[in-house]
């Protein structure tokens, strides 16, 4: 039987939740469709990729992956305070932020909003955390 190799291009069923069983991501909810991805190309977190290599069609297993293997460990020097007049308008906790900087656009979640300033965490939402997936190879070549 074939098994799914470094090159494959796959689809797979999959959901992902954290160590407490809270759910994240699934490909499962209503209007979503199975993952498609070629190995390889860096379109996956290197865990979930690993997991799926030597995998057949229709093959279930239950993959767990370190930080290091996913999102990273979180940075506290990711976080920053910035002026509340250097952000949007109305902007809430836990929205997410773009920001020109010299390493390019990145991404920030609003953390904290208070009087004069706006705490910004550019960490990864899922940083610092074991991420635990279930997958279903539904086909590959």
């Amino acid at each position: 039987m074939e098994k799914i190799q470094s090159n494959s291009t796959v689809t797979v069923n999959y959901t992902g939740r954290l160590e407490d069983g809270s759910i994240f991501d699934s490909s499962l909810n209503e209007g979503r469709e199975p993952l498609t991805a070629t190995l390889g190309q860096g379109q996956l977190i290197k865990g979930f990729e690993q997991g799926l290599v030597d995998m057949t069609i229709g093959e279930k297993k239950t993959v767990e992956i370190d930080p290091m293997e996913a999102y990273g460990d979180y940075n506290p020097a990711l976080i920053q305070e910035v002026p509340k007049d250097k952000v949007p308008e109305g902007v809430q906790e836990g929205h997410m932020l773009q920001a020109n900087t010299p390493m390019g656009v990145l991404n920030f979640r609003v953390s904290e909003i208070k009087e004069e300033t706006v705490t910004l965490d550019g960490n990864h939402p899922l940083a610092g955390k074991k991420l635990i997936f279930d997958l279903e190879v539904v086909s590959f070549n």
